[in-house]
């Protein structure tokens, strides 16, 4: 296995480069791989379940942006080059009849002909923008995974599938809030401004201590609690729905692309 390079290495990485860290067997989080460079959650189903997730995506599409939808059986595209989406991400989780039955470090062995993956927007992609402006990323300062909470806000059902909306948090200067949310609002593709500020309470998210997915952070003196919508939200849409059978990456491991981030910014 890889050992997992430092902070700053890890951002200079070319996304390539990355994936094969990653196919050999690295795995950590994704956020700070790659620098300049946007990356993705992915969300796996067969044939017969892939409009239900493409409606889904278009009734959704602040936690849903759709980068990139690969033909059934694919596993190479133009965000990955020569890549594989069975092996580039540093874990995946698999789903079986609504449950988490695990996960696994590459796909090769679940892997089946019909299976059609959906690319979808990440808010890594605008992390190093904020850091560009002086707004620290807690869970890159701490080192660990960010934090991802089901909401109790419902999303627009589509076909088969229907379920809570999934936010990321980030602790943000209170001072600094309306320059991160205008940031961010220049990323669109990749889930854009935050859904909500303060008050978790508002969203149905009881502790902030216990994420549903990913790391706890500390949230320092001066700072509020800042959400933005989540990709990891298809996934709790096929838990939610008990989809036979679905893939995609673990929370927080993201498949790293070749688009750069400017692609997915707007003036």
């Amino acid at each position: 296995m890889s050992a997992a390079p430092a902070r700053a290495e890890r951002a200079g990485l070319a996304p390539a480069a990355a994936r094969a860290l990653f196919r050999d067997g690295l795995v950590t989080p994704t956020s700070g791989f790659s620098d300049g460079h946007a990356q993705a959650n992915l969300i796996v189903v067969p044939r017969d379940w892939a409009f239900d997730v493409l409606l889904f995506a278009q009734r959704n599409p602040k936690p849903c942006p759709v980068l990139g939808v690969l033909d059934a059986g694919e596993v190479e595209g133009p965000l990955l080059p020569g890549g594989d989406v069975r092996t580039d991400v540093p874990l995946y989780t698999v789903y079986e009849h609504g449950e988490a039955a695990g996960t696994r470090t590459d796909l090769l062995d679940v892997w089946r002909d019909d299976l059609v993956t959906f690319a979808l927007g990440c808010s890594f992609t605008f992390e190093a923008a904020l850091q560009e402006a002086g707004i620290p990323v807690a869970h890159l300062e701490q080192g660990v995974n960010v934090p991802m909470y089901r909401t109790s806000v419902e999303c627009t059902p589509a076909g088969r599938l229907s379920g809570p909306l999934v936010v990321s948090m980030r602790p943000v200067p209170a001072s600094r809030v309306a320059d991160a949310v205008r940031i961010t609002s220049r990323y669109p593709a990749v889930h854009g401004a935050p859904v909500h500020v303060g008050a978790p309470e508002e969203l149905g998210i009881r502790d902030l201590a216990a994420p549903d997915f990913g790391d706890p952070v500390g949230i320092p003196a001066g700072h509020v609690p800042v959400f933005w919508a989540c990709g990891v939200t298809p996934q709790a849409a096929v838990l939610a729905s008990g989809v036979p059978f679905a893939l995609g990456h673990a929370p927080g491991h993201m498949l790293v692309t070749d688009a750069p981030n400017w692609q997915y910014q707007v003036p």
